[in-house]
């Protein structure tokens, strides 16, 4: 689709959104009616800007089901997260909500290659996460045969990548090396995989680089949230691998100054914003995801005309500041997997002891100390960062099994967050 064809097609499901919203009387209506709208054929795409906007303050406050903008009994399934501090997010599913969530990651699968008879072994989690059930029903959906492992148990994984010999793994990055070492460890065959599709944690491309060579696939970024639909928002495609095409047509993509909310131009990094203009259980108007990434709406040589999303940098909330100097956790995570000799795991820990935050970064290299004097020159160049370098022994972190990566802990007082820690003094 070109791209004014695109643009019309969005602008009729906007104004298409706005009266079923103003219909709805709900938050989003009256919001929309207090900015001065009152009929979605008033508004055009240019107007997006200027139009309300939707937080996960707005979910939480409606919770359970405040926000629906259906009766509630047409609501089929409910997916969510835990939420920040235990807070739930919970989020309603129509029967054509889930129809469009299989097709959007059908198209995921296909953006990696994937093909009617294709298996796919989906290791994201079951259950009120997004991950397995929208694998799930994309595999099934683009008629491929996908193998539910779900997560954790990984000698069982291992057993059913050799018997059933998939050519798609879909998990968490950090999941992938959990996967991958423990099959280097054992000497399972997982020759048969040939791309990975790898979401749910923001990573970057010295992951991807290590990742690639540990299970010899194509590594592939997908983006989704539950507010959203889940995974099928965007994906990189296994021609290029250079950003994210976003499903324009159903997800209208914003990019804007975290602090102002005013639009940055193109391959400048802000906040993303997205409307869901065929959603019906709970459609968004500009939902503020936290997300901090860039848009690029060059030509790719895959062929698609969708815009592209940046691999994310991190959350608004997540960004740390260590005296003074502003740093997402993936810039640090590229310096340290961009290091030959390290292994592909780390955790930051924040400490704020004393007024003068420090942060100390753990990983793990087999003769570490050689290590250290270079990555804290590499931090300082690149990052404008000094901190603290602890090289461990393989195998001293925690590996993941289940759920997302924790990569940032908050040390404010009382015992270390990690035992070989203890007896760090500020």
């Amino acid at each position: 689709m070109s791209t004014d064809e695109r643009h019309a097609l969005q602008g009729h499901r906007l104004r298409e959104l706005i009266d079923r919203l103003l219909a709805a009387r709900g938050l989003q209506g009256d919001r929309l009616r207090a900015a001065g709208v009152d009929a979605g054929g008033a508004v055009g795409m240019r107007d997006l800007p200027s139009l309300p906007t939707t937080t996960k303050q707005d979910l939480w406050d409606a919770y359970p089901f405040g926000l629906l903008a259906v009766p509630r009994e047409e609501v089929v399934a409910v997916h969510g997260s835990s939420g920040t501090g235990g807070r739930p997010t919970l989020v309603g599913y129509t029967r054509a909500d889930l129809d469009l969530w299989g097709e959007m990651v059908a198209r995921s699968l296909g953006c990696a290659g994937a093909t009617v008879g294709s298996v796919v072994h989906n290791s994201y989690g079951y259950g009120l996460f997004t991950g397995g059930l929208g694998f799930h029903l994309g595999g099934i959906r683009l008629g491929a045969t996908v193998v539910p492992v779900s997560s954790g148990m990984t000698d069982r994984q291992l057993r059913l990548i050799e018997d059933l010999r998939p050519q798609v793994l879909a998990c968490t990055p950090s999941y992938a090396v959990t996967l991958g070492e423990a099959a280097r460890a054992s000497g399972a065959d997982t020759s048969s995989l040939r791309v990975g599709i790898f979401g749910a944690e923001p990573w970057s491309d010295s992951l991807r680089t290590q990742l690639e060579a540990l299970l010899s696939v194509k590594a592939l970024d997908v983006y989704g949230l539950s507010e959203v639909i889940g995974p099928g928002v965007a994906t990189e495609c296994l021609e290029a691998q250079a950003g994210l095409h976003v499903n324009e047509d159903h997800f209208i993509v914003e990019c804007v100054d975290p602090a102002s909310g005013t639009p940055v131009a193109d391959g400048e990094p802000g906040e993303l914003l997205f409307t869901t203009p065929t959603k019906e259980g709970l459609p968004l108007l500009r939902y503020r995801t936290g997300d901090i990434a860039s848009l690029d709406r060059s030509s790719c040589r895959c062929g698609r005309t969708l815009v592209r999303m940046s691999k994310v940098l991190g959350r608004r909330d997540d960004m740390l500041v260590i005296r003074g100097v502003n740093v997402y956790p993936t810039e640090v995570e590229a310096v340290l997997l961009g290091h030959a000799g390290l292994e592909p795991h780390y955790v930051l820990v924040v400490d704020r002891r004393l007024p003068s935050t420090e942060l100390i970064v753990c990983c793990e290299a087999q003769a570490g100390e050689q290590h250290r004097a270079t990555l804290v020159r590499e931090l300082h160049e690149r990052l404008g960062l000094r901190a603290d370098i602890r090289i461990l022994a393989p195998g001293t972190l925690p590996r993941q099994e289940a759920g997302k990566a924790v990569r940032v802990l908050t040390w404010s007082d009382g015992p270390a967050p990690l035992p070989f820690l203890d007896g760090v003094a500020r």
